[in-house]
C-alpha cells in the first residue's frame, strides 16, 4: 500500500498518521507538491491511497481532474481508495448551490461515483463539526476562505449531511437490490419504502398517478408506474390513454414499466417482489359487480396476493373526464366486409348441410358450423366471429332442429347444445383472433429486433463518427417512417451533422433544450409538444454526445413500443459515437508515439553519424593546425582529402534529413521534364566518382526506352541513392549493375543489383522504413536514403521494391508508370 497524495492542510494531527507509511514522492509544479501519475504508474501498488477526489489539476497535467488519474490507474489494475465530499457530487451540484450560495466548481460525474467497489460514508454531527472548526482541526486559525465559512453554518450542514445519507442510501438500495436478484429472494424487506401504481387504460389513470406521486413524496421514497399489457395487445384508444398516463408518471420523476401477461394481478405481484416494493396503489373499480364475477376483480387478485406488501385503494372518477367522448375505437372491431363474409358463410354452409342432411349426422352438421367460425375468425375481427357464432347456432336451429323452420326447441337437451355450440365457436373465434394477434405482434417484435441488429452492425463496421451517424439517420428514417436528423454541439448551437428525409429546422429549439436537460422533447412530450419531431437525447458516459429527431411523416406521436425503439437507436448512435472518438484519440496517440519514436531515432541517428565526420574533420584539421610543417605534402594530402570526404558525407546525411522533413510535410513538389534515363544515369554517376572508386558500374540502356517524365533533381537524387547504396555494400572490384526496360503500356522499370550481403528474409519492405539498417551494413549512413527513394519514386506514381539477388547481393526495382504526350527521341539521342 502506498501513499498517493494527501492534503493534510497545516495541521499536525492529519500530518502525524502518516507517520510509518510508504509516501509516493510529490512532483513540484509552481511550487506545490502535485500527485505524480506516472511515477505511481511505474510503481503499480497494489493500493494507493488519494486524497481528494475532485481536485483540479494543474495545467500541463495529463488529466485535469484527478477523478481521471484515478480512473487511469484502476484500468492498469491498481485499487484505489480515495474520498471526496458530497458536494463535489456533480448530480447535487444545483442543489448545493442553493443550500449553501456557493457553487463548487471541481466535481465528480455520478457514473464515476457508480463504479466504486465500495462506499462508505463518514458521518459527524454537525455541532461535533463546528466544534472542530473553531478548534482549527478542519482548518487552521485564519486558513480557511471566505466560501468555506459560509458553506460551515448549522443550517448548510445539516442540509449537506442529509444529501450525503440520502446518497449513501440510493447506493445501498442498488446492492441490496443486486443482492436480492442474484440469490432469488422473491420476499419483500421493508428496508426502505418504494411505491408501484398501477396504470391501466381508465380515463381516470391520470388521477391515480398524481395520487401515486403525492405518496411518494410523503414517504420520499421512488415510485414506479406499471401497465399490465394483454398478449394481444391494447385497442388504439387504450394504448393512447396508457401512454398519456405513463408520459405523465415520467414527466412526476417516476420509472416506467411495461409488463404484459394475460394475468394482470400476478404479473404486477411478480413485479412488485423483484423491485421490493413496499406500497402497490391501485384505483378504486367504477364498472358493476357483475363484471368482476365473470371476468374476476383485478383489485381483489392483488389485495388477496399482496401478502407483505401494503395496498391503497384510490378512488377515481367515475365518470370520463368532461369535453372527452367515448372513442368508437374502444368498440369491438370489424368491417362491413368481415360482415359480409360472415354471413355468406354461414349461408354457404347452410346450403351444404341441406344438401347433405341425409348423409350427415347432427355432429357433423355441427362441425360444418364450427369451421365457418374458425374461418371467419382467423380473417377477420371478433365483431364478425361473433356473428358467425350467433347465425351459425340460428341456422342449425332453424333447418336442422325440430320442429324445422322455427327456432322453437322442444328438447331442452337441443338447449344445451346450442350453449355449447355458441361457447365453443366464441372461444375458438377467440383463440383464433388472440394467436393471429400474437403473431403479429412477435412479426413486428421480429421486424425491430432485426432492424436494431441491422443498426447495430452497420454502426459497428462504420470507421468514423459521420459514416456511423448517417447510417443511424437513414435507419432510424426507414423503421419509423420519418424524417431523421442528428444534432450534434461542441461549444456553440446544436447544428445538423446527418440527415434523412427533410427534417424541420423548428426542432433546433427542442433540440437545445435536449442537450442542456437531458431528456426528450417535442412531439409527444410536455415539452415543446407543438414540435413536429420528437428529440431523444443520445447520453454517453459523461455527457450527451448528441440529440436524435424523428418526425414522424403521419404526424402522430410514437407510442410506447416505438418509443423504447428510438432510445435504443440512440443509445447505440452514442455508443458509436464514443467509439469513434476513442478510436480518433488512440489514433492520434499513435501518431504521437510513431512521431516521438521517429524524433528519438532522429536524434540517435544525428547525435551518432554526425559525431563520426566531425571527429574525423577535427582531429585532421587539428593536426594540420597545429603539426602541419612537420608533414610531408602526401600527409597534408591524405587529412585534407580526409576533411573534404568527411565533409561531403556530412553534407550527404544533412541533404536526406532536409529530403525526409520536406517528404514527410509534403511540401516535395514535382517539376515534369522529359528527361531521357541515360542522362541522369551519367550525371548521378559524376556525382559519385569518388564514392564508387573501384567498383565498376556495368549499364545496360536499351536505345528504345521512352523518355521519362519526371523531375529531374529528384529522380537524380534516387539513381544517386540506390547507387551509393550498392557501392557501400559491394566489395571493391565487384560490379554494380544498373538495367532497364520497358514495360507493358509504355512505362520503364529501373535496376539497380550489387553483390553485397544481401537482404535478409522478411525484410524486404522494412528496407524502406525510416533509419533502418540492414544487420552487417556498418556504421556509414542514417538509414533514411532508401526512405527518401521510396518518397520521390511515389511522387512519381511509381513503385520501388527490394529483393534478394540470385547468386548473391540485393537488387531494387523502380518501375515508373507510361506518360502521354512523349516527344519523340531523336536518332543521335537513342545512338
Amino acid at each position: 500500500m502506498v501513499v498517493g497524495a494527501v492534503d493534510t492542510h497545516g495541521r499536525y494531527d492529519t500530518a502525524s498518521l502518516l507517520l510509518g507509511l510508504d509516501l509516493l514522492p510529490p512532483r513540484k509544479v509552481d511550487g506545490r507538491s502535485e500527485f505524480d501519475l506516472d511515477a505511481a504508474l511505474a510503481r503499480r501498488p497494489a493500493v494507493l491511497v488519494l486524497d481528494d477526489l475532485a481536485h483540479e489539476n494543474p495545467p500541463g497535467s495529463r488529466h485535469p481532474r484527478r477523478w481521471q488519474d484515478v480512473m487511469e490507474l484502476v484500468e492498469s489494475g491498481v485499487d484505489v481508495f480515495t474520498a471526496l465530499n458530497v458536494e463535489h457530487v456533480e448530480s447535487l451540484n444545483d442543489v448545493v448551490a442553493e443550500v449553501t450560495g456557493t457553487r463548487v466548481k471541481e466535481t465528480v460525474p455520478d457514473a464515476v461515483i457508480e463504479r466504486a467497489d465500495a462506499v462508505e460514508l463518514v458521518d459527524l454531527s454537525p455541532d461535533e463539526l463546528l466544534e472542530r472548526v473553531r478548534d482549527g482541526r478542519v482548518y487552521l486559525p485564519g486558513a480557511s476562505p471566505e466560501s468555506t465559512r459560509r458553506m460551515f453554518s448549522r443550517g448548510s450542514l445539516l442540509a449537506l449531511r442529509e444529501l450525503a445519507l440520502r446518497r449513501i442510501a440510493e447506493r445501498v438500495d442498488v446492492d441490496v437490490q443486486a443482492w436480492r436478484a442474484q440469490e432469488g429472494v422473491a420476499s419483500t424487506w421493508h428496508t426502505a419504502e418504494r411505491v408501484l401504481v398501477c396504470v391501466g387504460p381508465s380515463p381516470s389513470s391520470t388521477r391515480l398517478v398524481r395520487a401515486g406521486r403525492r405518496v411518494a413524496a410523503g414517504l420520499r421514497a421512488p415510485w414506479v408506474a406499471a401497465c399490465v399489457e394483454p398478449p394481444t395487445g391494447l385497442r388504439s384508444a387504450a394504448a393512447a390513454r396508457v401512454e398519456e398516463s405513463l408520459t405523465l408518471a415520467e414527466a412526476l420523476g417516476a420509472e416506467v414499466a411495461r409488463l404484459q401477461g394475460d394475468a394482470p394481478a400476478r404479473e404486477i405481484l411478480d413485479y412488485a417482489r423483484r423491485r421490493n416494493v413496499t406500497r402497490i396503489v391501485i384505483g378504486k373499480p367504477t364498472h358493476p359487480r357483475l363484471r368482476d364475477l365473470v371476468r374476476g376483480s383485478l383489485l381483489d387478485e392483488v389485495v388477496r396476493g399482496s401478502g407483505e406488501i401494503d395496498v391503497l385503494v384510490i378512488a377515481g372518477d367515475e365518470h370520463p373526464p368532461e369535453g372527452r367522448a367515448r372513442d368508437p375505437r374502444d368498440e369491438p372491431r370489424g368491417s362491413a366486409a368481415g360482415y359480409a363474409w360472415a354471413v355468406a358463410l354461414v349461408a354457404l354452409a347452410t346450403a351444404a348441410s341441406w344438401v347433405g342432411r341425409t348423409v350427415l349426422a347432427p355432429p357433423d352438421l355441427v362441425m360444418t358450423y364450427l369451421l365457418v367460425v374458425v374461418l371467419v375468425s382467423a380473417r377477420f375481427e371478433r365483431g364478425p366471429a361473433t356473428l358467425a357464432a350467433a347465425l351459425s347456432v340460428a341456422m342449425y336451429d332453424f333447418f336442422f332442429v325440430r320442429p324445422y323452420f322455427t327456432f322453437a326447441v322442444l328438447d331442452l337437451r337441443n338447449t344445451l347444445t346450442f350453449a355449447v355450440m355458441f361457447a365453443v365457436a366464441s372461444f375458438t373465434s377467440g383463440l383464433t383472433l388472440r394467436m393471429r394477434r400474437q403473431q403479429g405482434e412477435a412479426r413486428e417484435r421480429e421486424r425491430r429486433t432485426r432492424a436494431l441488429l441491422s443498426v447495430a452492425r452497420e454502426l459497428s463496421a462504420a470507421v468514423d463518427a459521420p459514416q456511423a451517424l448517417g447510417a443511424l439517420a437513414s435507419h432510424a428514417a426507414e423503421v419509423f417512417d420519418a424524417d431523421v436528423a442528428v444534432w450534434s454541439r461542441d461549444e456553440g448551437e446544436p447544428a445538423v451533422v446527418a440527415t434523412a428525409g427533410e427534417p424541420a429546422v423548428s426542432d433546433a429549439e427542442a433540440a437545445r433544450w435536449c442537450f442542456e436537460r437531458e431528456r426528450p422533447a417535442g412531439l409527444g412530450t410536455d415539452t415543446l409538444p407543438r414540435s413536429k419531431a420528437l428529440c431523444v437525447p443520445m447520453k454517453g458516459r459523461a455527457r450527451v454526445l448528441g440529440v436524435l429527431s424523428v418526425a414522424p411523416r403521419d404526424g402522430a406521436p410514437l407510442d410506447g413500443a416505438r418509443r423504447d425503439l428510438l432510445d435504443a437507436f440512440a443509445r447505440l448512435g452514442a455508443s458509436a459515437m464514443e467509439r469513434a472518438t476513442l478510436a480518433e484519440d488512440a489514433r492520434r496517440a499513435a501518431e504521437r508515439a510513431r512521431d516521438e519514436a521517429t524524433r528519438s531515432a532522429l536524434l540517435s541517428a544525428v547525435s551518432h553519424d554526425l559525431r563520426t565526420p566531425l571527429a574525423s574533420i577535427t582531429g585532421a584539421a587539428t593536426t594540420l593546425r597545429d603539426d602541419g610543417d612537420a608533414l610531408s605534402e602526401a600527409q597534408r594530402g591524405e587529412l585534407l582529402d580526409a576533411v573534404c570526404d568527411e565533409a561531403e558525407r556530412m553534407a550527404r546525411m544533412v541533404n536526406n534529413l532536409l529530403d525526409m522533413t520536406r517528404l514527410a510535410s509534403g511540401a516535395v513538389r514535382v517539376k515534369r521534364e522529359w528527361v531521357p534515363l541515360e542522362e541522369m544515369v551519367g550525371s548521378a554517376m559524376n556525382r559519385l566518382e569518388r564514392v564508387l572508386a573501384g567498383r565498376p558500374v556495368s549499364i545496360d540502356l536499351p536505345a528504345s526506352l521512352p523518355l521519362l517524365s519526371v523531375d529531374p533533381v529528384l529522380f537524380e537524387q534516387v539513381l544517386v541513392n540506390l547507387l551509393e547504396n550498392a557501392a557501400r555494400h559491394t566489395p571493391e572490384g565487384v560490379a554494380v549493375d544498373v538495367s532497364a526496360e520497358a514495360t507493358e503500356g509504355g512505362g520503364v522499370a529501373l535496376t539497380v543489383a550489387d553483390r553485397g550481403p544481401g537482404i535478409a528474409v522478411g525484410d524486404e519492405s522494412r528496407v524502406f522504413e525510416k533509419f533502418y539498417r540492414a544487420p552487417g551494413a556498418g556504421p556509414s549512413g542514417a538509414g533514411l536514403g532508401l526512405t527518401i527513394c521510396e518518397g520521390i519514386v511515389r511522387a512519381h506514381g511509381g513503385a520501388i521494391t527490394a529483393a534478394r539477388r540470385e547468386g548473391g547481393g540485393a537488387e531494387f526495382r523502380v518501375v515508373l508508370p507510361p506518360a502521354e504526350g512523349a516527344p519523340s527521341v531523336p536518332e543521335e539521342t537513342a545512338a
